[in-house]
């Protein structure tokens, strides 16, 4: 990546409206809560090929955007840090945590760049690739929390071919809830890999077990994402999760270029 030489088909600039910066990836939006990711994590740019610009949602933290009953609180400084992104030159603007999805149709009518605001977007997609005898096995931090409005947002029909699983209410992922239950965790939170990684390795394979007709799992969380090469080889289904989503919105707004050979 960094000795690559520049594109010889970029021979004229002109500027994009409202944008300061250019050659810019993807935007996402991050809570305004402390705790730290993994090499995988959304919230850890060191494992992404592309650009990477933060955005912090002031105000917005777990405890406001999962257990707050009235989240409309949360839609201002959603758009705003949005509209910052955008501004800012990202060609696209995605969020960290797959329970934005709530507010995926607010933000992408309110932007000209293309939304993902959740990994979730990707469960329709699932449904058809893997046809209607099975089930798209969705594994989510808390499932109290996952409602039929998060599902609609981004497209999937309640009670159509999904199963859901909560990590932390249902499998007790401890690890998980260092980082992200606001009512259990240090101070200063803190995880292990190896005890993470065991954690949800057990609830996937658990889940799985009990419903072999699960075709795919799809990973809501982004603190999920940096064990789904390991979830994959224990369970050999497809699995989606952030990676898949914003490889594939890299993809449609910075396309790539073919090299090979006839």
């Amino acid at each position: 990546m960094f000795y690559q030489n520049r594109d010889m088909g970029i021979n004229y600039i002109r500027a994009r409206k409202d944008h300061a910066c250019y050659g810019m990836g993807i935007g996402i939006m991050i809570l305004d809560d402390i705790y730290p990711g993994f090499p995988g994590d959304v919230r850890n740019a060191s494992a992404f090929p592309y650009p990477i610009q933060y955005e912090i949602v002031k105000g917005v933290d777990i405890k406001a955007l999962l257990w707050a009953e009235d989240k409309s609180p949360c839609l201002q400084p959603i758009l705003d840090a949005a509209k910052n992104l955008e501004n800012m030159g990202c060609r696209a603007i995605a969020a960290e945590c797959g329970y934005f999805a709530y507010f995926q149709k607010d933000v992408a009518g309110y932007v000209d760049v293309p939304v993902f605001m959740s990994s979730l977007l990707q469960v329709p997609f699932i449904q058809q690739v893997i046809g209607p005898k099975k089930k798209v096995g969705i594994v989510c931090f808390q499932k109290r929390f996952l409602s039929e409005d998060h599902l609609r947002s981004v497209g999937i029909v309640p009670g159509s071919n999904y199963l859901i699983a909560g990590a932390s209410d249902e499998y007790d992922c401890e690890e998980f809830n260092n980082l992200w239950n606001w009512e259990m965790r240090k101070p200063v939170p803190e995880a292990y890999y190896n005890k993470s990684e065991l954690e949800i390795i057990m609830a996937c394979k658990n889940f799985v077990g009990k419903n072999p007709d699960i075709g795919a799992i799809m990973l809501e969380c982004t603190g999920m994402q940096p064990f789904a090469r390991t979830i994959q080889r224990e369970i050999d289904i497809p699995v989606f999760d952030w990676g898949t989503l914003l490889d594939y919105a890299y993809s449609v707004v910075a396309h790539r270029d073919y090299y090979g050979h006839v």
